[in-house]
C-alpha cells in the first residue's frame, strides 16, 4: 500500500469507459453464449475449478516446461474426479493448460470410424483414464499429404492379425501429443496392405505402452520430440513400430472391414478418413482458436485505455492510447473480426451437425462440401487470429512481450494452430479444387452446394455506390465480396475470398436477427461494417483490379472506414467485457477487470525464482562492514574458481541484513583497494570497469594480437 496509495481498486480510466455503454454487456454475454442458462452454467463451472487450488495458474509463466507438463497431467487428473464428484460432462469444462489434450481427439477417432462393438469396448476405458490414448497421423516425412503417410499394416490371414511396421525413418510418427509420456494406446493411421495389395488409408488401435508400469511395448519406440516454440505442458513424441501385432478386430470398421478371409468391406466415401479431422477442426476453432483472439482482443484493449502516453494538444494531460486513431486501426478490427469469426462459427457447427447426421445414416453427398469449409476456415481462421493476436501483442508495446502479459502464450499457441491438423497452403488449395469443380458444375448449368451457391449468380458489374453513406449498406459491401469470390473461382491462390464472402455474407445475417435487440444490434452492425471495410481497405487491389470500385469509390470505403473507427471506439471496453472472461481464465498481468497493470505487473514479477534467489544469495554474500566479496560467487552463485584474476566484488560498501551468513574477510591484492572501492582502474581508456574485468579484457586482446 506505501508503493501503491490507489490500492486495489478498479483503475479510474477503466472505470469511466464502463459508465454508459450504448448496450447492455450482460444480455450481449448471454447472446454470445447461446442462452442466459449457458452463461449462468459456465460462470458456476469457471467459479468451482478457479477456486480450486489445485488448478492454481499463478506460478504458470515462471514453470519449466517439466514442470508445465507435470502440473497439467495433475490438473487433469484432478478435473477428472472432480468431475465425477459433481456429475458434470467432461465437455463442460475447458482450461487451455491441462494435459491429455490429444486424449480427446483419440476417443473422437474411435467414436466416428469405430463400430458399436469398439465403441462399447474401447470408450468406457478411455472415459475413465484407464487408457490413455493419441491420434497418430502425421509422420516425420509427411503430414497433411495422407496419401504419402509410410506407415504399413499388413492383414495375415493365418494369424488373424495386423502386422504394423515403420519401412523407414521419415515413416516415423511425430508430433502426436500425449505420445511423448502419457499415452498408453494410439489410433495409428497407416497403409492397409492384404495379400500385396495397398487398399489406402486405414485407422488401427493400438496398444503402445505397458499399462503396468507405462514401459513400450515389444517392437515400440516411443518417446518425446524435444522442445518446442510453445505449449510445453503437451508432451508431442515420436513412434516406430517394427512387426507390432494387433487383432483383425483392431481396424476401427464403421466404414470399412477386413473380413477373417482376406475379403476387404467397404462403406461411403474414400474421404471418410477425413471425418475425424474435420471433427478436429471444428472443434479448436471454436475452443481454441476463437478464444484465443477474444482473450487478446480483451487484454489489449483494455490496456490500452489504461495505458497513457503523449499529449493529444499541447499542455493536455497524457492521452490514452487508445484514442490515438493508428492504436484504434491496430486494435478495432481485430476486435470486429472475433465477433464476426464467432458467428461465423455458429454457422460452421450447424453445417457440422447437419452433415455428420447425413454420414450417420450412410449418406455421403455432403462430405466434400463440409470438408472445403472446414478446411479453408481452418486455414483462414487461424491465420487472421494469429496475426491477430501478434496485432495486440505489438499494441501493448514492451509489455506485450512479457510471458506475464498473457499474449505471447496466446500467439505461440495460434502459430501451432496455423500448421497442425493440416498447413493452411495445403488447406487452401483443397478448398480451391472443391471451389473449381464447381466452378465449372455452375458454367454447365448444374446445382451447386449450398455455401457456393453464388457461383450460378455470376456478376461482372460495377458498384453502386454513389457516396460515402452507401459502404455503410450491408448489400453494397456484400456485393463487392460477391463479386470479388466469383471472379476469383478460377484462381486456387484467392481461395480466401471465397472464403470472406461467406464469413460477410453470415454477419450480415446474423445481425438481422437481433431485430429484438435494437441496441445490440445496433452495435453489432457497427462492428460488420467495420470488419467487411477493414477489408476492402486492407486489400483494395483486389477491388480495384478489374474497376469493380472506381478510386473515388476507394477513397468512398476507406472515409467510411476510418469514421467508424472513432463510433466503436466509445464501446470498446464494454464489447470485450461482454467476452466474460473472468481474471482466473486471461491470466494477464495487462488485461485483469480493475486495470491496476502496473501493480500487478511488478507483484507478478516479484514470484520469478530468480527474485527469490538473487535475495537469498546477496543476504548470504552481503560486504556489509566494507568486506570484499567474490565477484564470480556473486555473479554465478558458486564457488570462485582457482583462475579468477581478481576475486574481489569491486563495490565494497553494502547494507547488510543482520543475522546472515556471511564469508571469511579476504585481503585484497596490493596496490588494488582503491580501484576495487571506486569501480575505477587505471586502464590507458579510462574506462570505469573493475580491475577483475579489465584484466580479463586485457588477457583476451592479447590473445587477439598473437600471429
Amino acid at each position: 500500500q506505501a508503493c501503491f496509495p490507489n490500492g486495489r481498486g478498479v483503475n479510474p480510466d477503466l472505470d469511466v469507459e464502463r459508465k454508459a455503454p450504448s448496450f447492455s454487456v450482460e444480455r450481449l454475454t448471454t447472446i454470445l453464449d447461446e442462452g442466459a442458462q449457458n452463461t449462468k452454467l459456465r460462470r458456476e463451472v469457471e467459479k468451482v475449478i478457479l477456486s480450486d487450488p489445485a488448478f492454481s495458474r499463478e506460478n504458470q509463466y515462471f514453470q519449466t516446461p517439466p514442470e508445465q507438463y507435470e502440473t497439467a497431467v495433475r490438473k487433469s487428473v484432478h478435473l477428472k474426479e472432480k468431475l465425477d464428484q459433481l456429475g458434470w460432462a467432461e465437455g463442460g469444462v475447458i482450461s487451455e493448460d491441462l494435459g491429455f489434450n490429444i486424449h480427446t481427439v483419440f476417443k473422437t477417432s474411435i467414436w466416428e470410424l469405430g463400430t458399436s462393438d469398439q465403441i462399447a469396448k474401447w470408450i468406457p476405458l478411455a472415459d475413465k483414464y484407464h487408457i490413455v490414448g493419441t491420434y497418430a497421423q502425421t509422420e516425420l516425412g509427411h503430414g497433411t499429404y495422407l496419401r504419402g503417410l509410410e506407415t504399413t499394416a499388413t492383414f495375415e490371414i493365418a494369424t488373424q492379425e495386423f502386422v504394423l511396421n515403420t519401412p523407414r525413418i521419415s515413416a516415423m510418427k511425430w508430433w502426436p501429443g500425449d505420445l511423448g509420456r502419457s499415452a498408453t494406446h494410439a489410433v495409428v493411421l497407416a497403409q492397409l496392405y492384404i495379400k500385396g495389395k495397398c487398399y489406402g488409408m486405414h485407422p488401427f488401435f493400438v496398444p503402445i505402452r505397458s499399462l503396468q508400469d507405462g514401459s513400450p511395448r515389444p517392437g515400440v519406440l516411443v518417446g518425446d520430440i524435444g522442445p518446442k516454440m510453445g505449449m510445453n505442458h503437451i508432451d508431442n513424441g515420436f513412434l516406430m513400430l517394427h512387426n507390432v501385432r494387433i487383432p483383425r478386430e483392431n481396424m476401427l470398421g464403421k466404414f470399412s472391414q477386413v473380413l477373417p478371409d482376406g475379403s476387404y468391406v467397404k462403406q461411403g466415401s474414400e474421404k471418410i478418413n477425413y471425418l475425424t479431422m474435420i471433427v478436429f477442426r471444428v472443434t479448436m476453432l471454436a475452443k481454441e482458436v476463437l478464444p484465443a483472439l477474444m482473450k487478446a482482443c480483451t487484454i489489449a484493449i483494455r490496456y490500452a485505455v489504461v495505458r497513457r502516453q503523449s499529449e493529444l494538444k499541447p499542455g493536455d494531460p497524457e492521452a490514452k492510447v487508445l484514442d490515438f486513431q493508428t492504436q484504434q486501426q491496430k486494435l478495432l478490427p481485430q476486435l470486429a473480426s472475433a465477433y464476426a469469426f464467432h458467428f461465423i462459427m455458429g454457422y460452421l457447427d450447424t453445417f457440422y451437425s447437419k452433415g455428420c447426421a447425413e454420414i450417420k445414416q450412410g449418406k455421403f453427398d455432403s462430405l466434400p462440401e463440409l470438408h472445403a469449409l472446414a478446411s479453408v476456415l481452418k486455414a483462414v481462421l487461424t491465420d487472421r487470429c494469429a496475426a491477430g493476436v501478434e496485432v495486440c501483442r505489438r499494441a501493448c508495446g514492451g509489455h506485450g512481450y512479457s510471458l506475464l502479459s498473457g499474449l505471447p502464450s496466446l500467439y505461440c499457441r495460434l502459430v501451432a494452430s496455423c500448421t497442425y491438423e493440416g498447413e493452411n497452403t495445403v488447406m487452401l488449395l483443397q478448398a480451391a479444387r472443391f471451389l473449381i469443380r464447381c466452378f465449372g458444375l455452375a458454367q454447365s448449368g448444374q446445382p451447386l452446394p449450398p455455401s457456393v451457391a453464388y457461383l450460378s449468380s455470376r456478376s461482372f458489374g460495377k458498384c453502386a455506390a454513389r457516396d460515402q453513406a452507401d459502404f455503410l449498406n450491408p448489400d453494397v459491401y456484400t456485393g463487392a465480396y460477391k463479386h470479388r469470390a466469383s471472379r476469383s473461382g478460377r484462381i486456387p491462390a484467392t481461395c480466401p475470398a471465397h472464403c470472406y464472402y461467406i464469413i460477410v455474407e453470415n454477419f450480415v445475417a446474423a445481425v438481422e436477427k437481433l431485430g429484438n435487440e435494437a441496441e445490440i444490434q445496433r452495435i453489432m452492425k457497427h462492428l460488420c461494417d467495420l470488419f467487411a471495410l477493414n477489408g476492402i481497405f486492407s486489400d483494395l487491389g483486389d477491388f480495384l483490379h478489374d474497376g469493380y470500385l472506381s478510386e473515388e469509390q476507394a477513397d468512398m470505403a476507406t472515409a467510411s472506414y476510418l469514421d467508424l473507427l472513432a463510433v466503436i471506439r466509445k464501446d470498446a471496453v464494454p464489447l470485450v467485457d461482454a467476452f466474460d472472461f473472468s481474471d482466473g481464465v486471461l491470466n494477464s498481468a495487462l488485461g485483469s477487470y480493475d486495470g491496476q497493470v502496473y501493480q500487478r505487473l511488478y507483484e507478478w514479477a516479484q514470484k520469478s525464482p530468480a527474485n527469490t534467489q538473487v535475495r537469498a544469495q546477496h543476504g548470504r554474500v552481503c560486504a556489509c562492514d566494507r568486506r570484499r566479496r567474490c565477484l564470480w560467487f556473486w555473479l554465478m552463485r558458486s564457488e570462485c574458481p582457482s583462475s579468477c584474476l581478481n576475486p574481489f566484488l569491486f563495490s565494497p560498501s553494502c547494507t547488510g541484513e543482520p543475522g546472515l551468513q556471511e564469508l571469511p574477510e579476504t585481503p585484497l591484492p596490493e596496490g588494488s583497494e582503491q580501484a576495487v572501492r571506486t569501480g575505477s582502474s587505471s586502464s590507458e581508456h579510462g574506462w570505469e570497469l573493475p580491475l577483475f574485468l579489465e584484466r580479463s579484457l586485457r588477457a583476451s586482446r592479447a590473445s587477439l594480437e598473437q600471429p
